[in-house]
């Protein structure tokens, strides 16, 4: 084999690592919270635990064990959107779910990770505002924005008007429906009529909020004392007609009591900064219908939630039902986004919209984020009632920990002692390659941690004590190529070209045959595993770096002054 032309410029590539590594550690020192410590998972550190309970509408009945199953896996995917970050979400008994993140984690954030999210696009038959009390509660997902709004358009000219600027008209009810209930739910009103007592009768007689006599509205006071629960079984025209049934009230109703597509509805949301109370027809367009969901920032609507459909005849449809033939009152001509009990805001449609839709207002960046999250893993089949919120200690401790390291530090000790009987002086590059790759580990390890959540646990740390063993492989057989160059008659100087062309394709090939594994595991694994997967596969690849960049050129320069 003819001798490599050239000589190799070590200065480069220990120029192009020492910039990699400034900007690691400068990110690591300058950004976040600017402290060098990995986030650590729920195994070493303890975390946040939240006991959720699965309610079925209409019956105490235990849900069956597919959909408990199915709301456990999106629950999970809403908590770990990275995979990496190892929450434990588990099933307890025939109604339980336990969920337990990393770290500390507020109750309001938990809430959002477990809210129902049950999209429902309905068409407003007429909107009233809350004059009973004081403004409504927040939803899960959005924020309290004095012009929440929305638009479905795919381009400027087709947008429509956000329902901050629409009026909410106050226009005559429908006729009382006769909505199907099921027997538990008809039992429940049957209290709730009793407690009411003569409060009831005189409701009956209300046609329209607007319209209250005002000696029949002393003996509606009663209704303002109902829970949210009590309210939920009550006829749809008796929450909206009846003025002293508050948005707060309406709002505190249990998770899923609007769910049901096909009945008409009573749902809160706001506009101009008070809440106002709408009467919603059944859903043309439902949850299920949404392909997709991203948030952006917009230049001029500010944070914006996008949402494409699977069907997109379903939301033409929509928009054509309601814009009519145009000649309508604009308020009437209006479709509500509705998410779980409450309304995100409430469009008036100026045209028939083929396009997908933009949910925008005054929103917060988290505020999208979740929300998106919320529709792109989908409708949870169940709603829940947390039980239980408290912090946890961790699980396996800070002393398995240590055990874990002590572990890794034995196996990197016997490595260090081995390259040193064995290489003897290529044993300090292998010292130094070793420390090389550890401070490129750590740096992204803490870094990982503040883009995507990653947290180390004990699964992480174990797939880090593999990849020692992957990383002297590499020192081995560049080596080995090196003395055998060595022994058949060449100088060290002119054996290394040689051996690094030779010692390179097999180091790839082998590093490349470990990130594959890494890779498959990572993406058919769940839990722990994912950890360990994503560990030995991040320690391949900084295995390439630091032989490339560091091992070969320091054997190279180290060659030149023993010349």
């Amino acid at each position: 084999m003819a001798a490599p032309s050239g000589q190799l410029k070590a200065s480069r590539y220990f120029i192009a690592l020492a910039l990699i590594l400034v900007a690691l550690y400068a990110l690591v020192f300058f950004t976040g919270n600017k402290k060098a410590h990995p986030k650590l998972g729920l195994d070493l550190q303890g975390g946040t635990s939240m006991t959720l309970s699965a309610t079925t509408a209409g019956n105490n009945k235990a849900p069956d064990k597919e959909r408990l199953e199915r709301a456990r896996q999106i629950i999970a995917s809403r908590v770990d959107t990275s995979g990496v970050s190892e929450p434990e979400v588990v099933t307890e008994g025939n109604t339980h779910i336990v969920v337990n993140v990393a770290g500390k984690t507020s109750e309001t954030d938990m809430r959002k990770l477990v809210a129902p999210a049950e999209l429902r696009f309905r068409k407003v038959t007429s909107a009233t505002p809350d004059t009973g009390g004081p403004e409504p509660s927040p939803s899960a997902s959005a924020s309290p924005s004095a012009s929440a709004g929305a638009s479905a358009s795919p381009s400027p000219g087709a947008s429509s008007t956000p329902a901050a600027d629409a009026s909410a008209s106050a226009s005559p009810s429908a006729s009382a429906s006769a909505e199907p209930v099921s027997e538990s739910i008809e039992k429940q009103r049957e209290k709730v009529i009793a407690k009411l007592g003569t409060a009831y009768q005189a409701a009956q007689s209300v046609q329209a909020p607007g319209q209250v006599d005002p000696q029949v509205l002393p003996l509606l006071k009663p209704f303002g004392t109902l829970t949210g629960t009590e309210v939920a079984v009550l006829p749809v025209d008796i929450q909206y007609n009846v003025p002293t049934i508050t948005c707060k009230q309406l709002n505190a109703r249990d998770p899923g009591s609007i769910s049901d597509p096909k009945a008409t509805v009573v749902a809160c949301g706001k506009e101009n900064g008070g809440p106002v109370k709408y009467k919603l027809e059944p859903a043309k367009v439902v949850g299920e219908d949404v392909k997709d969901a991203n948030f952006t920032n917009d230049p001029t609507q500010g944070w914006v939630t996008n949402l494409s459909f699977r069907n997109q005849d379903k939301w033409t449809n929509l928009t054509k039902e309601v814009y009519g033939d145009g000649t309508a009152d604009k308020s009437l001509r209006r479709v509500a986004i509705v998410l779980d009990n409450e309304v995100v805001s409430a469009p008036s449609i100026d045209n028939v919209i083929p396009g997908d839709a933009q949910i925008f207002g005054q929103f917060t960046r988290n505020d999208v984020a979740t929300l998106a999250q919320q529709l792109k893993y989908g409708s949870l089949p169940l709603a829940f009632k947390i039980l239980a919120f408290q912090n946890v200690t961790a699980t396996l401790g800070t002393q398995q920990m240590l055990m874990g390291l002590l572990a890794g530090g034995i196996g990197l000790g016997l490595v260090i002692l081995y390259c040193l009987f064995y290489y003897r002086a290529l044993g300090l590059v292998v010292i130094a390659s070793l420390l090389m790759s550890g401070a490129l580990v750590y740096g992204a390890l803490v870094e990982l941690g503040r883009i995507n959540g990653y947290t180390l646990s004990l699964a992480g740390i174990a797939g880090f004590i593999v990849a020692i063993g992957i990383t002297a492989d590499s020192f081995v057989v560049f080596f080995e190529r090196l003395k055998d160059e060595v022994k058949d008659g060449r100088t060290v100087r002119s054996a290394i070209p040689r051996a690094w062309i030779r010692a390179r394709r097999t180091i790839l090939s082998a590093d490349t045959v470990s990130f594959l594994a890494a890779a498959v595991l990572y993406f058919l694994a769940i839990g722990a595993v994912k950890g360990f997967a994503f560990t030995l596969g991040l320690s391949t690849l900084i295995d390439v770096l630091v032989v490339f960049l560091f091992t070969h050129p320091l054997v190279a320069t180290l060659a030149r002054w023993s010349a």
